[in-house]
């Protein structure tokens, strides 16, 4: 018998300052990939998948999550287009981590199974870190994985379509682009 998917979108990373050495080089490859996500979101949103923001907290211990946003909406900040762009809303659930995947240290396995979720459809930066990390996590955890191309940003576009490949062959992610997965989501939910 074979079950059926239960989805959640996975937005990695996106609140991001990007006050870094090669956030300028990330910037360009991130706004792409943000307006890809935003579209997304809105369309998983009314298939009712919950949309969790997985985010690093930049060794920031004392910050929390609204903080974080806070930071990139009101701040003169590189990655403040990210925030503009894909704000959370107030159904949205968010996790914070002090490392590369979304499962280390976090409580993120534990929401996914009180939302009763058994894939995982992943987007953000940095495709070849914390994206793939997260990917390796989940696939170990039995999760399926959907990595939609166009909704993933590395640093450059050689690195970003090395990592999806990884991903596709190890980690066995659909890696179609957003439209694609979107026909998908909608016959299977």
């Amino acid at each position: 018998m074979k079950i059926k998917p239960t989805y959640a979108l996975l937005i990695i990373d996106m609140i991001n300052d990007l006050e870094f050495s090669s956030g300028v080089q990330l910037l360009p490859h991130a706004l792409d990939a943000a307006e890809k996500i935003t579209v997304l979101k809105k369309e998983v949103k009314a298939l009712d998948i919950p949309v969790i923001y997985v985010n690093d907290n930049y060794g920031k211990w004392q910050s929390d999550f609204r903080y974080l946003v806070d930071h990139c909406l009101q701040e003169e900040v590189r990655g403040k287009p990210l925030a503009n762009m894909l704000q959370p809303d107030e159904s949205d659930y968010f996790i914070l981590k002090p490392k590369y995947s979304g499962f280390y240290a976090t409580p993120l396995e534990l929401l996914l199974e009180h939302l009763n979720i058994n894939t995982l459809i992943l987007t953000g930066v940095t495709g070849d870190m914390c994206v793939q990390f997260t990917a390796n996590d989940a696939y170990m955890r039995n999760f399926g994985l959907m990595i939609p191309s166009d909704c993933v940003a590395s640093h450059t576009h050689h690195i970003n379509q090395q990592s999806l490949h990884t991903m596709k062959e190890v980690v066995k992610a659909d890696i179609s682009p957003s439209s694609l997965l979107l026909e998908k989501l909608k016959k299977n939910t």
